[in-house]
């Protein structure tokens, strides 16, 4: 174990966690990256705490299950005493998909999902989400810090202005697509769209099989609008949210005249993401044409950038998070330096753009 040092270009990484098998995985996963070290391991929730005060990793990597405090206690304990950004590590179980969503609302930055058995191909894919997930973990907590110097440059070109769209149609259907930091983010501002909303919004946000479905009951536990976990064949209805499920993309079609619904498929495959930002924008892009909204929120990547533009075609409206309130921006800035975002604002500001695009009037 070893104390800070002035090496500012490697990102500086504390493991947590109480399996000596998990603890050697993930240090050989992350220093499989030059860019990457290691300064030091855990393996109970005290013992991360004293080593986050001596080493002061610029990000640390939490088991949510450890003897005596747990993964949770240590990250409220972290948030408050020496808050910096702490990915997740959990197990693919309900009750460590519910753990991981409360920790994601107490701070966490995102989460890593922890295999029961580690074949190749898993431990290719979990290295490769860890060692994005710490670059960007580590670019977040270093962009919050009073006078830190950011080596990456954060400001983006004057975005292109999108097609002028007929002011005369009123969106039916809110499209928005999230991914790192999407879960807290929806916690803030999905509590504050009224049940009565005119429209039906439907979501897609990154995560592993078996999150969703505790996600949208979480959600709908927190808001007064309707939210559940999409099914198949189910119709589209106004003042409700349906959360995509992991590993199924999520697109949509005219059921009748009048009535629209959601189809889900394993179609197409060959996608980064299932489910997929792209597949459902363009889907709904599609089917609504120009009574689509577009809304992308924080994340990696550049997932629903041609969603969005399929959308823009269309003549449907379009909003993005600012990169101030993104924890990774990333989806956004890929619309936004494409010229697809007609306005962009700050988290908090979302659901009232949606509620003006859509009419909403409040009941007296």
């Amino acid at each position: 174990m070893s104390p800070p040092d002035d090496n500012s270009r490697l990102i500086r990484v504390l493991v947590a966690d109480d399996s000596a098998f998990m603890r050697t995985a993930i240090t050989r996963m992350i220093e499989s990256d030059p860019g990457l070290r290691v300064s030091g391991t855990a393996q109970t929730g005290v013992e991360a705490l004293e080593k986050v005060n001596f080493l002061q990793p610029d990000v640390v990597t939490l088991d949510v299950e450890m003897p005596g405090m747990n993964g949770l206690d240590a990250l409220r304990r972290i948030m408050k005493e020496s808050p910096r950004p702490v990915i997740m590590v959990s197990s693919l179980t309900r009750e460590g998909a519910e753990t991981t969503l409360e920790a994601l609302a107490c701070g966490a930055f995102d989460y890593v999902p922890k295999q029961s058995s580690f074949v190749a191909l898993d431990i290719v894919k979990i290295r490769e989400d860890l060692i994005a997930k710490i670059k960007a973990a580590a670019e977040s907590g270093r962009q919050r810090k009073p006078g830190a110097r950011v080596t990456r440059i954060t400001t983006s070109p004057p975005p292109k202005t999108p097609p002028r769209r007929p002011a005369y149609i009123t969106p039916t259907v809110v499209a928005l697509g999230t991914s790192t930091g999407g879960p807290k983010a929806l916690q803030e501002i999905l509590p504050l769209l009224p049940a009565d909303l005119p429209v039906g919004v439907l979501i897609v946000q990154h995560m592993p099989l078996g999150f969703t479905g505790p996600f949208a009951r979480r959600l709908n536990d927190l808001c007064q609008i309707e939210v559940c976990e999409a099914e198949n064949d189910t119709a589209i209805e106004a003042g409700t949210v349906y959360i995509a499920p992991a590993g199924q993309h999520m697109t949509v079609y005219r059921h009748t005249p009048a009535q629209y619904a959601i189809r889900l498929s394993h179609l197409p495959e060959k996608t980064l993401h299932i489910p997929s930002v792209d597949v459902m924008m363009r889907s709904v892009a599609e089917t609504f044409r120009a009574a689509a909204m577009g809304v992308i929120m924080t994340g990696m990547g550049s997932d629903g950038l041609e969603g969005m533009r399929a959308i823009v075609h269309e003549g449907g409206v379009t909003l993005g998070q600012d990169e101030a309130s993104c924890a990774v921006y990333g989806m956004p800035r890929a619309c936004a330096e494409n010229g697809l975002l007609q306005k962009v604002v700050s988290l908090p500001h979302i659901p009232e753009q949606i509620m003006h695009a859509t009419q909403y009037r409040r009941r007296h």
